[in-house]
């Protein structure tokens, strides 16, 4: 009981004697001991990278989960130590809804054929979005959280040790500096100046030791930032691949919707209005038609591409929305952004034009391009 009584006083007291100390040289009223240069260097870096690992992490887990609510429940659940539910992705809650409203509409109308078509592709969107996440959180989010709930507080804890052992050694010199200069006045205290020598030396050894400790940790933060480049290269790869897969499926998307009867895929320029059946068909109307061969039926197939001249009644000319890969010989391979020249045929189906760019012609659908006045 007094073991514990007397080291309470002795704490209280060395606590009183910081506090004082730290008091003094806000005031400028004692001399504080500096670190140099390089030691400085290393706080400020360690301090820099500690801010913007907080911040990027941040932001990431913004990025990959944009709902406020879900982030504070996946937190939650991660500091109870549970494994978080699994959660519908956005993609695949609308992929849910697209199934149910084709089945309710009608699966085999045009409609709801690429409600279905689309629905696969946002399911197979949510899906790749769900592998993206969860790839980013395990090799780039819980890196950070471990630098920063791991690496950080022990630097954190041993710079507030230095600290301590900084205030105690500037209060051991001004206790020495007090004691010699009343040593001139009386010899009396000699003692006090031979004690507050031994107290300087003790304190300064401590301080040393402390110092050194803590200036291998901040000196590991040059490992720290070789680390986390290893992380942050490993998340750009798996955004690369998420991307992809995300093209992928929507390429595989236009060029099914581009063979569906009646479907097309609106023009996503500002200054062009949205299509609909009705303009397709008056687009259609707009083209100019190559005329009918005499004794020929007005088919489509009725008339050979090779033989086919552009009307003289003058073309229009079209750019390109999307690439489009041609299905047959009779189709014409689009490239995005460029401009094609195009024209119906008799009896053609109004979805289709013939297109041609330079010596080459051949079918485009009307969804993939944009007609130009």
């Amino acid at each position: 009981m007094d073991f514990n009584m007397k080291k309470l006083a002795s704490d209280a007291g060395i606590f009183f004697t910081r506090a004082v100390q730290f008091t003094e040289e806000k005031f400028g009223q004692a001399e504080k001991t500096e670190l140099d240069a390089h030691f400085e260097n290393l706080l400020a870096r360690a301090d820099s990278t500690k801010n913007w690992t907080e911040k990027i992490l941040r932001q990431t887990e913004v990025l990959l989960q944009p709902n406020p609510s879900a982030r504070v429940e996946e937190f939650l659940y991660e500091k109870l130590d549970r494994k978080v539910p699994s959660r519908v992705t956005n993609g695949e809650l609308l992929a849910q809804y697209m199934s149910e409203a084709a089945n309710e509409l009608g699966p085999e109308t045009p409609y709801g054929k690429t409600l279905i078509k689309v629905g696969e592709t946002e399911k197979r969107l949510g899906a790749a979005e769900r592998d993206f996440i969860h790839s980013a959180s395990i090799n780039f989010l819980t890196p950070l959280r471990n630098f920063l709930e791991g690496d950080w507080r022990t630097i954190s804890k041993e710079r507030r040790i230095l600290q301590n052992r900084r205030l105690d050694l500037d209060a051991c010199k001004a206790r020495l500096k007090k004691a010699k200069a009343a040593e001139a006045k009386a010899a009396l205290w000699s003692d006090e100046v031979d004690k507050a020598e031994q107290e300087l030396r003790v304190a300064q050894t401590e301080f040393d030791r402390q110092a050194e400790v803590t200036r291998l940790l901040l000196e590991g933060i040059s490992s720290t930032h070789v680390n986390h480049l290893r992380c942050l290269q490993e998340f750009v790869e798996s955004q690369a691949t998420y991307y992809a897969q995300c093209y992928r499926h929507m390429l595989d998307l236009q060029k099914q919707l581009g063979r569906f009867p009646g479907t097309f895929v609106g023009n996503t320029e500002p200054a062009s209005s949205p299509l609909s059946a009705a303009s397709l068909a008056t687009a259609a109307a707009t083209i100019p038609v190559v005329p009918t061969v005499a004794g020929m039926p007005p088919t489509e197939t009725a008339l050979s591409l090779d033989d086919v001249a552009p009307p003289a009644s003058g073309t229009r000319k079209a750019r390109v929305l999307y690439d489009y890969e041609a299905a047959d010989s009779n189709e014409l391979a689009l490239l995005a952004d460029e401009l094609i020249t195009v024209y119906s045929l008799p009896g053609m189906d109004p979805d289709w034009l013939i297109g041609e760019r330079g010596n080459r012609k051949g079918k485009v659908p009307v969804t993939y391009l944009e007609l130009l006045s």
